[in-house]
């Protein structure tokens, strides 16, 4: 009998609930021809002692065949039967004929809407067909009334295939996997929860979104509950059917996906039907405590830097030994890629701004091991914060990475995987970064204004006037020496720690460092690399380096070297900081502490070793001062003048300028007879037409000129009698500012040299009209012997021995003054360098030993 008759589906209901399930006794009476190899006969049932021909006829969903033979006792019993449900109005006796329903026997021509209006709400249904084990053909009683016949897939699973037809062959395990399900479902009342239509899997980068107009669905996505619970998971426990894990994203709600996971593991470890093979490795893969490396499978470690969107290194809390890992299953855009680039590293940031500098706890849940040009990284799934997240799925949610695609039974993947397809299903449907289609151009990259020093020095006075500036430290070359990057401006520099001195570490395996010097550079690293920190600048050197103070925390960063004892300080660099005290004060506590550097420090023998060098060797004390080469002479023979910096005699020397300027703003005419001598101070009028204080060298009656040297800055000149004045008495009283000098333990190439010129050319690129610092090694009369020091100089940060005089040397431009300068005795260590730079010259054939060692004839 056809369901489209009346009452037809009422009768089947009603011999269905009275027998699906429920043991039967058939009593066979006659047999008919197979249909479909499938035998027939008739006969009378019975359940639970129920005759089931009764039951019908007695209820009205039945009615007794015109018999043409005389009535046995038992057909007049049936007859009775049916008049009694004909009187009573009984199911299809009912006065009121059956209630209209309309039954969609096709799928939804609007698949999507229909998705939509039901999806996650439990439809009461009967299961039709089973196709195979995780499809089903299902009856769905909607609540309007109406039947809505739909072909379903069990979410989170897939059953081998079965036959369909005749002659064609199933798949191993799958008529086991359909018998499996028929047996529980088919005809069974059941609850369907629709769950999505099949889609392709994400692909990020889509030029667009997918505007092909959607078609009917032949198949939707759901889960199928049985009064005993859902039956994917019975079927991939019993081992008849695999985990599909693109459907984790709609499970993912319910918890369906972990519960489809531990069936799974049940039926491996059980090596049941389709797991009966499965290698012992592959079972027992996640079970153990370590990874193939050796390394534990669990540990708690502090994140000190982020390579890229999906990789990044952590310091283990127990060993403290850095270890670099790739996000488990997870892939982060390209930096490499143009279309790619600006989530690459946004990508990057999100997990900067995240993770550096926090505790985490990581699972190792595999080695991806060593294949070509990429060696073998542990990947691992990275928790953080007190909600414990996963950093990994925030990322793929936030569509700043995308999920790897396993094969099927590849059991290297993260932990948390279904975690992570829920989250980019969440990010493609959101449209969210790389699933958007939209294509952003690839950032600039960051323009370095420590290229050259010319172009630092343009940002200098800004960056003064701006006092702390936020910044990213970008990298970490040395314990005192940073590569900072500015997010707003999109630039980077090279900032240099002022006052301090670091130990250089070792540059590369063939380099060998200072002690002390690998344990700054780690020591920075792990407490500022990619932090967000705050900057100053005192300075720029002449590689472009920026010169200033970093706070990290709102700490100076140089104070916490110095107090670990992974730093000194350097005195003359320091001088002038507002911080110089508490630099002094902290090494002085390290020094007591006798940290790292200062392990084998010994006070006493410290001062003994300075007293001793004073009084035996005669030289100098060492004072740094801050100087200004004011003018610089090559005749009668080289020399220069600088001024003192820092002294109350500079101080007073600008107010004196300024009175003198006022004094000469009006002319002011010579005394009548005025004729200049040797040794006189006066006013005299420079080359620039403005008067300074001089004093008379010599004079040329017949040219009416006189040689005057200008005692503030140095200058020397020819003036006419008509500029030079007699000095008022007021500007008397201060000292000439300009003190004659010349380098100490050096001198340079003498006019007889072809490199003379370009030795005086050097010196002055060097000095003239810079501020420097100097040391006084000896006096000479008024004659100072410089040591000079240029502070913005990396290497005299790093080096004290470090000078303008040994760099000169280094050059070829000026030899060792072994005649002038009886004082190189006293000064042994400066002289070793000295000899070191000049060596370096000579090796290299630079300058004055361009043909060979010139210095036996000096």
């Amino acid at each position: 009998m056809s369901l489209k008759a009346p009452w037809a589906f009422e009768s089947r209901e009603f011999l269905r609930t009275h027998t699906v399930g429920k043991e039967i006794t058939f009593t066979s009476l006659h047999s008919l021809p197979s249909n479909d190899d499938v035998p027939r006969d008739l006969g009378n049932a019975e359940v639970a002692g129920v005759d089931l021909t009764s039951e019908l006829l007695k209820n009205g969903w039945a009615k007794l065949k015109e018999i043409k033979r005389e009535p046995s006792e038992d057909d007049l019993k049936k007859r009775d039967l049916e008049n009694e449900a004909k009187t009573a109005g009984r199911g299809l006796w009912n006065p009121h004929g059956p209630q209209a329903r309309e039954v969609h026997h096709t799928m939804p021509e609007d698949s999507q809407a229909f998705v939509a209006e039901w999806k996650g709400k439990p439809l009461d249904a009967i299961v039709e067909y089973v196709k195979d084990g995780t499809t089903l053909r299902v009856r769905l009683l909607m609540p309007d009334g109406e039947h809505q016949i739909i072909n379903i897939a069990l979410a989170g699973v897939r059953s081998p295939r079965a036959s369909t037809k005749q002659g064609e062959l199933s798949e191993p395990w799958g008529e086991e996997a359909k018998f499996f399900t028929e047996s529980r479902l088919l005809q069974r009342p059941v609850r369907v929860i629709i769950l999505s239509l099949p889609t392709s899997t994400a692909t990020p980068f889509q030029s667009g979104p997918n505007a092909t107009a959607q078609q009917p669905a032949s198949i939707f996505i759901g889960s199928v509950l049985h009064p005993a619970g859902n039956v994917a998971e019975f079927l991939v426990g019993a081992g008849l059917a695999r985990v599909v894990d693109w459907h984790a994203g709609m499970l993912a709600s319910t918890g369906g996906m972990e519960k489809l996971r531990a069936a799974e593991k049940s039926a491996k470890e059980r090596r049941v039907c389709l797991y009966a093979n499965l290698p012992a490795a592959s079972v027992a893969s996640k079970a153990n405590g370590t990874v193939p490396s050796g390394h534990c499978k669990t540990f708690d470690g502090v994140v000190v830097r982020v390579w890229s969107g999906d990789q990044l290194s952590v310091i283990e809390k127990e060993s403290g030994k850095e270890r670099r890992l790739q996000l488990s299953s997870t892939r982060g855009p390209k930096i490499s890629d143009p279309k790619q680039a600006y989530y690459a590293q946004e990508a990057r940031e999100f997990l900067r701004k995240k993770l550096i500098g926090k505790h985490v706890k990581v699972t190792i849940d595999f080695v991806r091991p060593r294949e070509g040009d990429f060696e073998e990284r542990e990947c691992a799934t990275v928790h953080y914060g007190s909600q414990n997240a996963n950093i990994a799925e925030q990322l793929i949610e936030k569509g700043l990475g995308s999920i790897v695609r396993h094969k099927r039974d590849d059991e290297d993947r993260s932990s948390e995987y279904d975690k992570l397809i829920a989250a980019e299903q969440a990010a493609v449907a959101e449209t969210r970064g790389i699933h958007s289609g939209k294509e952003i151009p690839a950032p600039k990259q960051p323009l370095n204004i420590s290229e050259t020093a010319a172009r630092a020095t343009q940002f200098l006075n800004g960056f003064k006037r701006l006092g702390k500036i936020p910044a990213v430290v970008d990298y970490v070359a040395a314990g005192s020496r940073f590569k900072i990057y500015l997010p707003k401006d999109n630039q980077t520099l090279t900032l240099v720690l002022a006052g301090i001195r670091a130990p250089r570490s070792a540059r590369n395996t063939s380099e060998k460092g200072e002690p002390y010097g690998t344990e700054a550079t780690e020591y920075a690293f792990r407490r500022c690399m990619q932090r967000d920190v705050e900057f100053e600048v005192e300075g720029v050197d002449k590689s472009g380096g920026f010169i200033g103070c970093l706070y990290i925390n709102k700490e100076n960063f140089a104070l916490a070297l110095v107090k670990e004892g992974l730093a000194t300080v350097h005195a003359y660099s320091a001088e002038g900081l507002s911080w110089a005290r508490q630099l002094n004060e902290t090494e002085a506590e390290a020094k007591k502490a006798r940290l790292n550097i200062w392990g084998d420090y010994d006070e006493e023998s410290q001062k003994a070793e300075v007293t001793t060098d004073a009084s035996d060797t005669g030289a100098m004390k060492t004072e740094y001062l801050d100087v200004i080469i004011s003018d610089v002479r090559v005749r009668p023979a080289f020399g220069f003048s600088v001024q003192i910096l820092n002294t109350e005699g500079i101080a007073s020397l600008e107010k004196l300028m300024r009175d003198f300027s006022i004094h000469h703003q009006s002319p002011i005419a010579a005394p009548s007879g005025f004729v200049p001598k040797g040794g006189d101070l006066v006013s005299a009028k420079f080359s620039d037409g403005a008067w300074y204080r001089a004093k008379i060298r010599r004079i040329s009656p017949v040219k009416k000129e006189a040689e005057v040297t200008f005692i503030d800055y140095g200058n020397q000149d020819t003036v006419a009698y008509s500029n030079i004045r007699p000095l008022d008495p007021r500007f008397r009283s201060l000292p000439g500012q300009a003190h004659e000098a010349r380098l100490s333990f050096v001198k340079l190439a003498g006019p007889e040299s072809e490199y003379h010129q370009e030795a005086i050319d050097r010196f002055r690129e060097l000095c003239e009209g810079r501020k420097l610092v100097a040391n006084i090694d000896h006096k000479e009369g008024s004659l100072l012997h410089l040591r000079l020091i240029d502070p913005e100089n990396p290497a005299a940060t790093s080096d004290p021995l470090a000078c303008i005089n040994a760099d000169l040397l280094a050059d070829g431009l000026a030899l060792i003054d072994r005649k002038g300068c009886k004082y190189l005795a006293s000064y042994p260590q400066v002289v070793k360098r000295l000899q070191d730079s000049m060596s370096t010259a000579k090796r290299d054939r630079l300058g004055i030993f361009e043909f060979g060692d010139v210095e036996e004839d000096d």
